[in-house]
């Protein structure tokens, strides 16, 4: 039975940016990365791609490329885990032993919860940027538009970029308004299954009115149950008080974000809650599991209580890295997350607010300008320095910009 020091089960964001953190921290730590792909993408960038902007190949590095010097990297998944015993089992029939085990698998897409999705992707203007194989559907579902209700949903979980449903929304509006006859055609509709258009107050009131200026019809409580591709109709089920009752809504384009939830082999196994979701349960500040002290997640899978972002990873991984640090030396966890995230907002194209917050939701701007408000300036962020930031810093283990600009607090 082979066996790590450090264990990290995923190579997206989460796993190769604690990797590479904890070789800055401690160079003689041994660590090994378990992740089956050898496409590496930077899926904050689809939106760009679904709207025209970026190509997905763009998007996209070679896996081993990114693997810190040092770590060793196995091309294999996981397939069960033992946390009593600190083993994980592979798909390839390996069986690993670990001091320290890192979970960082990312998120499950569910799209067989929404009845006849499945079927319907990929044809028919049904798409969703969620998916690298769909993306430039996304576009050319956009271009071809003419007219009808072009209907964008957000799922009744906790999804991985809550404002991705959004986002793509605008840029298709945009697309939409540069011919006069298909702006009169069109009805965009965002159907959503949350109270309300996003889940930080500071936030929420700008996009309001972006969707008001827009003409954009939000529908709140409305949770897609069923696409019915023949007829072109989306189902959804719609909270009205106490009860649940059917709309149907005809569609042109149907842009849709699936359900989520953490893989099965997390879901099912002995780390995750007691409850929905199935994400590894760690507490909200360490990073550290509630009952397996040498276990440690962030990212997606995680169950931290906050947006499931890159951006969120850029934060947790420096609490994570120390915490873990601090286990193997026999010291208190003394590294807390306060629950930073960023979600930058495009509200079109050439318009983005950077929504940086906290547990609290409270805003935590990385700019000493006003958060809240649309800017060109933080549409090039956007578009080319946080890309750049990612390849070139976070996913290095360098620490967040954010100490270095006048007037903002570290």
């Amino acid at each position: 039975m082979a066996h790590h020091q450090i264990l990290i089960v995923g190579g997206g964001a989460g796993g190769l940016t604690v990797a590479s953190q904890l070789k800055r921290a401690r160079p003689g730590l041994e660590i090994a990365i378990l992740e089956p792909s050898a496409d590496h993408y930077y899926q904050p960038g689809w939106t760009l791609v679904g709207g025209g902007v970026f190509t997905l190949e763009q998007t996209r590095r070679d896996e081993a490329a990114l693997i810190p010097e040092g770590v060793r990297w196995i091309r294999a998944a996981a397939a069960g885990f033992d946390p009593v015993a600190g083993t994980v089992a592979c798909t390839d029939g390996e069986t690993l032993h670990y001091d320290v085990l890192v979970v960082a698998t990312g998120i499950k897409l569910c799209w067989d919860r929404i009845k006849g999705l499945p079927e319907a992707l990929g044809s028919g203007g049904v798409t969703s940027n969620y998916s690298k194989d769909l993306v430039d559907y996304t576009w050319k579902t956009i271009q071809g538009f003419t007219g009808g209700n072009a209907i964008f949903t957000f799922p009744d979980t906790p999804i991985k970029c809550a404002g991705a449903p959004q986002k793509i929304m605008y840029l298709a509006d945009d697309v939409f308004k540069r011919s006069a006859a298909v702006a009169a055609a069109t009805r965009v509709i965002f159907a959503t299954a949350t109270p309300g258009i996003f889940g930080i107050p500071a936030f929420a009131e700008p996009l309001r009115q972006v969707v008001a200026r827009r003409g954009i019809e939000p529908r709140y409580l409305h949770t897609l149950k069923e696409v019915r591709a023949a007829s072109k109709e989306a189902v959804f089920a719609v909270k009205d008080g106490d009860t649940v009752r059917e709309e149907v809504l005809p569609y042109g384009m149907l842009h849709v974000t699936p359900p989520m939830a953490a893989p099965d082999v997390v879901a099912t196994s002995p780390l995750a809650v007691d409850g929905p979701g199935g994400w590894v349960e760690v507490d909200k500040f360490t990073t550290q599991h509630v009952r397996h002290p040498n276990v440690f997640s962030l990212g997606d899978v995680s169950s931290l209580p906050n947006s499931k972002t890159a951006a969120a990873v850029r934060g947790q991984a420096p609490v994570l890295v120390a915490n873990l640090l601090a286990h193997l030396d026999g010291q208190p966890l003394a590294a807390r997350y306060d629950g930073y995230a960023c979600c930058p907002l495009i509200t079109g194209y050439g318009r983005v607010i950077m929504a940086e917050f906290n547990y609290e939701g409270q805003p935590v701007p990385s700019f000493p300008l006003d958060p809240t408000k649309e800017r060109w300036s933080m549409w090039v962020v956007k578009k080319d320095v946080l890309p750049c930031l990612y390849w070139n810093r976070m996913l290095k283990g360098f620490d967040h910009e954010r100490r270095f600009m006048p007037g903002v607090t570290p």
